[in-house]
Parts: structure tokens; sequence; C-alpha cells
């Protein structure tokens, strides 16, 4: 393989944005779909392209290929799956990242940790990450695009954070963000593996109601929309493997417990696991308004105090409580803890009180 910029290269460390590069196409490449080639003749550059990325420059007329020897050119390419030959030139230009579409708002941050590459975000309750219909702004990727103002170097051809997880506007606790694309890639990898191959790791507090019977087990169900309400999940047959590890850390209550305190780790992250798979073992979240149902019977059995502070909380008792990952660039393993947040930490207290 070989490869020459029209542009100077660039220096290691800065991405190649807005240059244009001349590649020739050498035996490795030989009959191999445009995208996937490109991928790899521009692996070499600090920040490549993804290939989804080269698939949208290839779809917007960004690339031309020249046959070898002289001969009649090839033209512009807007197909990915375009199969090039040896000794074929690609010109590929990667045009400079435009704003993101949604706007930079400055809000409060409780940052944990934030480098060149990455930034690690203890969420509170009632945040939502992602703008979406009925959430257009005030959200985390809003507050994160004013935060992170000319140090995001463009994710797909926009500035903005690359979002690797989610965790539910209810839930609280730990989040990773890519400042990079080609961090975001790292990341999403090992998001893919759900530490399977031991680089991930992620657990969750969870108060529930009852007592779990075995205190230590697995739920692996598959989950998937509901049929009866498409705003939930459910489990479903021909849904999408699902897999919570579990296990019970502290019970409240005399003489049968009435709520349990568990340490949940995913094997998966399917939207809303531990919710549904809580439920559907028959111990819904505190304070869960989707899957929990009305729980009245369940309230009436803890104390004033710890009803109170049930009713205060407004929102399922769950809270993100650690996230470990290998660092996309260093590959040093990082870990991050958060404590409970002071509501689930109020309704912890009066439970151990009741």
């Amino acid at each position: 393989m070989s490869s020459q910029s029209k542009n100077r290269q660039p220096a290691a460390g800065v991405p190649a944005q807005g240059a244009t590069f001349t590649l020739t196409v050498d035996d490795a490449q030989d009959g191999q779909r445009l995208d996937k080639a490109l991928a790899a003749m521009l692996a070499h550059l600090p920040e490549p392209p993804s290939r989804s990325r080269l698939r949208v420059l290839i779809e917007t007329a960004q690339v031309s290929v020249a046959a070898p020897d002289g001969a009649r050119s090839a033209g512009t390419i807007v197909d990915p799956s375009f199969r090039i030959k040896q000794g074929m030139e690609c010109t590929i230009t990667l045009p400079p990242p435009e704003p993101a579409e949604p706007e930079a708002q400055a809000m409060p941050l409780d940052i944990l940790f934030e480098d060149d590459a990455i930034i690690v975000i203890d969420k509170p309750a009632g945040l939502v990450v992602h703008p979406a219909p009925g959430n257009p702004d005030r959200t985390l990727v809003n507050a994160l695009l004013a935060h992170c103002e000319g140090s995001l170097t463009g994710i797909g051809g926009e500035i903005r954070p690359g979002i690797v997880h989610r965790i539910d506007k209810d839930t609280s606790g730990l989040l990773v963000a890519a400042k990079t694309e080609g961090a975001l890639k790292h990341l999403q990898e090992q998001f893919a593996a759900h530490g399977r191959d031991g680089r991930l790791s992620r657990a969750y507090i969870a108060l529930v109601w009852g007592k779990l019977d075995p205190y230590k087990g697995t739920i692996n169900a598959p989950l998937g929309r509901s049929q009866q309400n498409r705003k939930k999940m459910a489990v479903r047959k021909d849904g999408r493997e699902a897999i919570t590890h579990y296990h019970v850390t502290e019970s409240y209550g005399a003489p049968e417990p009435v709520v349990s305190r568990l340490i949940c780790r995913l094997e998966t992250g399917r939207t809303h696991q531990i919710r549904v798979h809580l439920t559907h073992k028959g111990h819904p979240l505190l304070g869960d308004p989707i899957y929990g149902g009305s729980q009245l019977t369940r309230k009436s059995k803890l104390s004033a105090e710890a009803q109170g502070a049930l009713a205060a909380l407004g929102r399922q008792a769950l809270h993100a409580c650690e996230l470990g990952f290998e660092h996309p660039l260093t590959g040093e393993p990082m870990l991050f803890e958060s404590p409970l947040p002071a509501d689930l930490a109020a309704l912890e207290a009066a439970l151990r009180a009741s």
C-alpha cells in the first residue's frame, strides 16, 4: 500500500480534517469493497475515519477512482460496494466536521475524569442523555457541547461528543463519552463485548421489593418491545439476548425482608434491562413508574419515614455505581465509582432505621 496527500501530512495527534488524499491500491486491497479498502488505507491517520463515515463520504460524491496505467478514469464513485483493483488510484476528501445540530448549552456537570480522548460524567437523575422528541434540549449532549468547546475533533462529520452508552433519564450514575472518532470506535468495541473480554465492567445499585431467592444469581431472558405498549420493553422469546447478574448485599424489614439492596452487573446492555429483568423475576425496583405497578400494598409495610423518603425520591431506585474500561489511547485499565446520590442515600438510611 502507498499513499500520498495533496496537502501536508498532519502532525501526530492532529486529525486530517479538510485534507484530500490520493491512495494507490495494492494487492492487499485488490478486489475489496471501496469502503473497506479506504478504511484500511487511511488507518495510519491519527484520527482515521470510521467505515460508516467513509460510506457517507462515498455516497455524497467525495471519492473518485482512476484506473491504472493512465487508462480511462472510473470517475466519481457513489457506491460503497464498488470493487477496486490493484493499481487504481483513489482520491478522497475528508471535509472538516460541521457544527452539531444540538445547541451547546452551559450546564453544571460532575466530571470525574477528562483528557483529550474521553470524558467521564456522574449523571444526576432527571438529566436526559441525548436530544429526542419531548426532550429537544437541556440534555447531557447539549452540556457536553458547551463544556468541550474547542476540544472535540469531529465524529461522523460533526463536532459532537460520542455517546457510547446511555442510562435512563431517571437513573443516576456513571457515563463515559468520546471526544474523538478514534476513541469512540475503541469504546464501542469494548461495550459491544459487554465485559466478556475482561475490559469493561458496569455495576448498578438497585433497591427492589421483596426477598430474592436465591440471593445471588443470573437472569437470562431475551428482551424486545412490548406488543401491548411500544414505549415499554418486555421479556420475549423472539427478543435480543439479555443477561443480568445480581447479588443481594443488604435486606430491610423483619421478619421477612420488605426491600432488598442489590448489586447488578450487566453482561448485555438492552434498554431498561435491569428494570424489566427484576420485574420479570417478581422484584420490581422501588419507585419505578413504568414497570413497578402501584406498589401500594408493599409501601404500606414500610415505616412512615421510609414511605416519605420513597415519595420524595420520585424515580426508580437505580444508580450506576461502577464503570470500568480500557482507555482507548493508552490501554490503561480505568475504574470509576460513584456513591449513592442524596435522594437514594436518604431512602436507604430510612429503610435501615425502620
